[in-house]
Formats: C-alpha cells, sequence, structure tokens
C-alpha cells in the first residue's frame, strides 16, 4: 500500500484526535517504522517492546495532543526514546551496537536531506557505522535521517537546541564520510565500503569545508 501524503495525513491526524481509528491505522503505518528503526538503534531486538509501550501512550494521549504532523512526528519520536531509556534502565544494560539492521533497511521518505547525503552507501553498512558513532551523534543523525525530523524537532526530543543537533549530525555524517574514505579503507581492510560506492555528501556543504554552519 502506497504511503499517504502530507497533507492527507495532516487531515488524518486530526481526524484520529477525535477518535477515527482509520485515520489512527493511517497514522501508525506512516510513523511506526520510523519509530522501530529509531528504538532499534537503541535497545536492539527489543525495539518492538519498546514501540507498543510507547504506542500505549501515543494513543492515550493523542486527543489533547497540540501541534502538526512535524510535531506528531517529533512527540512520537520522544514517547520512544523515553520508554527505550527506560527500557535500558531496567535491563541494566547500555544501548547495542549490534542492531537488527534487516529491520532498518528502509529509510525515511523521498527528498529527506539527511537520506540525500547518505546517497551512495550500502544502507546496512551505513546502519551499522551510525550505530557505532558516539551516541549524541547517532541519535541526531537517527532523528533526522530515520525518523525524518528537522533540527529543531529533533532538538525538542533530545532536549538540546537545534544548532546542538545539526552540529552533531554534521560531525556524525563527517564520521561517516571518513570511515568510508579510501584512507580509511587502506588502513582498515575490513571496513564496510564496497567498490563504487560514494561517499556522503554533507549538506550544504558545497565548498569542501568542514564548518557546521552549513549543514540546514
Amino acid at each position: 500500500m502506497e504511503r499517504a501524503d502530507e497533507e492527507e495525513l495532516g487531515r488524518a491526524l486530526r481526524t484520529a484526535q477525535d477518535g477515527d481509528e482509520a485515520s489512527f491505522r493511517m497514522l501508525y503505518r506512516d510513523v511506526q517504522p520510523r519509530l522501530i528503526r529509531f528504538a532499534g538503534a537503541l535497545v536492539g531486538a527489543d525495539a518492538e517492546d519498546v514501540t507498543s509501550e510507547a504506542w500505549l501512550q501515543i494513543s492515550r494521549d493523542l486527543p489533547s495532543f497540540r501541534g502538526d504532523l512535524d510535531g506528531f512526528r517529533g512527540w512520537t519520536a520522544t514517547i520512544t526514546r523515553h520508554r527505550a531509556l527506560d527500557h535500558l534502565r531496567r535491563r541494566s544494560r547500555r544501548p547495542v551496537g549490534d542492531l537488527p539492521v534487516e529491520e532498518l533497511t528502509t529509510m525515511a521518505a523521498d527528498g529527506d536531506t539527511e537520506t540525500d547525503a547518505l546517497d551512495g552507501i550500502a544502507t546496512q553498512d551505513a546502519l551499522r557505522l551510525i550505530a557505532e558513532l558516539p551516541s549524541d551523534q547517532a541519535e541526531a543523525v537517527l532523528l533526522r535521517v530515520v525518523v525524518g525530523l528537522d533540527a529543531k524537532s529533533a532538538g525538542k526530543v533530545l532536549g538540546k537546541r537545534s544548532g546542538a543537533v545539526r552540529t552533531a549530525s554534521y560531525r556524525g555524517l563527517r564520521r561517516l564520510a571518513d570511515l568510508l574514505s579510501p584512507s580509511h579503507e587502506t588502513a582498515s581492510p575490513t571496513a564496510p565500503r564496497r567498490a563504487g560506492d560514494a561517499l556522503p555528501r554533507v549538506p550544504g556543504d558545497k565548498s569542501g569545508g568542514t564548518g557546521a554552519e552549513g549543514v540546514a
């Protein structure tokens, strides 16, 4: 089934808040794949349990939600992150790096700027590398690439300023570029880059500079 367009999803958000079950299912089909990939980076194979807990809260609090579709996606990501952290505390374990990549192979919506930045990288390889980034960079990249949030919305999820999220996302993408560079491949023969793979293009970086100010 084709994913509903943004305008249709915006209408569905309003009617779902009034209790329309078909609209709620439409929102679920749009958001759940994003959330389970995001949760997978935090809790690995327990992502479905975490998102199930998140949806209990989402469905309960949806009538009182105030905001647009982007705000809704950010709100659901915030709830999912909190449930993931609760899950990790209960299990007394740290986020895993060996996430089940086969569950994370579909990236965010077409046209997303950060998705474009990962053009040319094998998806499974990219996600494995993202999981190896420092936690602040990994979460920033995941929220912008996988969940599809802008820097402001991602900042609300993480409790950070949008500029800090842009910087963390930029550094994460630059780190991915370094890991996939020919020099790194020479130093690390086991690096997952394959012949013909392109380096990630950092959004807004047309001059090859290293500043974070060019990130959208």
